[in-house]
């Protein structure tokens, strides 16, 4: 149910609404809005009676959400959600270019490479201190020695860190570094993980799952919203389907799809949704086309030697082409590209 009120209802009314959703056992969720404050509820909403809540001051409408999920949906938001880091936003008219290895294999490989991305203009460093790999055997990266390093990149270059959380355990500590808590495609239905990545309060960027559909990565989403924290963003990055040529199969029908259906922003990774390096530009680009507030791209000064994901790893003199064409391609379809 979402209850609609006036951005200008007094505290008084507001909290009356949500006290009597309380009183059903339900919980209350309040939304801000460009027009009107909405007030979402979860639970079990069936036995509320929209008259009841109608009758209430300073409400203006009452709506029943027929969605799964009823925190990310444009019905509960019709605004896009910006998540803000400082001087910008992602979701907003800037798109955000996220961009970094696979793996912190070394303090010398890092700083190599986030130097180059730092002079680009890129302000969102990704780079994996915990690997979550297929095999044991293959590396499974720096641990908490990766986030010290990654925390000094933040501190030399001012960029923002973008790393993965690989289970409960690992979360206080990246959570302490990181200012995006990734939430990798294997863990996008570790329910108690999404739960607890939102009451961290940080930006959440979840990935989905190699065979997820739309609705349970929105699903996914919804449990870290539920915990009030709407600094969620999503990501496609490729699922499996019977095609061999690529890694995965990258869906960009989902970018159009989760911009339609939720107000979250949505991030779109060429590197793990093709798994082919000279696919990832036109890729990240036709990402762009289809609306992404971002991508999220793999670079590495010397793939040949990457410990993990070399092989679809750009070149920063690959990806310094790449940024050229998308300052190119961003106010065709009405974006920004900040100091890029």
């Amino acid at each position: 149910m979402l209850i609609l009120m006036s951005l200008d209802a007094p505290r008084k009314d507001v909290d009356a609404v949500k006290k009597k959703v309380e009183s059903y056992g339900c919980a209350p969720h309040e939304i801000p809005g460009d027009v009107k404050l909405a007030v979402g509820v979860t639970g079990p909403s069936s036995g509320l009676k929209e008259e009841d809540f109608a009758a209430l001051p300073s409400v203006e409408e009452v709506v029943r959400v027929t969605r799964k999920y009823k925190l990310v949906g444009r019905m509960m938001k019709p605004d896009d959600t910006e998540v803000e880091f400082g001087e910008r936003s992602v979701g907003g008219e800037e798109l955000a270019i996220i961009a970094g290895p696979c793996s912190v294999e070394s303090r010398e490989q890092t700083f190599e490479i986030a130097h180059q991305l730092s002079e680009m203009g890129v302000k969102f460093f990704r780079g994996g201190a915990f690997k979550p790999r297929t095999s044991p055997y293959a590396f499974q990266g720096l641990k908490e020695k990766g986030l010290e390093i990654l925390a000094e990149v933040k501190k030399r270059y001012g960029m923002h860190i973008v790393t993965e959380a690989l289970n409960q355990n690992t979360l206080p500590a990246v959570a302490e570094v990181a200012d995006v808590v990734q939430i990798g495609a294997r863990n996008m239905q570790n329910y108690t993980l999404l739960e607890e990545a939102g009451e961290t309060g940080k930006p959440i960027l979840i990935k989905r799952g190699m065979s997820a559909t739309l609705e349970e990565l929105l699903l996914s989403a919804e449990y870290v919203v539920s915990r009030g924290n709407y600094n969620c963003m999503v990501c496609e990055r490729g699922i499996r389907t019977y095609e061999k040529a690529t890694r995965n199969t990258l869906d960009l029908n989902a970018v159009p799809f989760l911009k339609k259906e939720s107000h979250l922003p949505v991030i779109v990774d060429p590197s793990h949704g093709t798994g082919v390096r000279e696919l990832i530009p036109s890729m990240t680009l036709a990402a762009i086309a289809a609306g992404a507030d971002g991508v999220i791209v793999e670079v590495h000064h010397n793939p040949a030697e990457a410990l993990s994901d070399g092989f679809q790893a750009l070149t920063p003199d690959a990806f310094r082409k790449l940024l050229s064409k998308i300052k190119q391609l961003a106010p065709v379809v009405n974006r920004a590209t900040a100091e890029l």
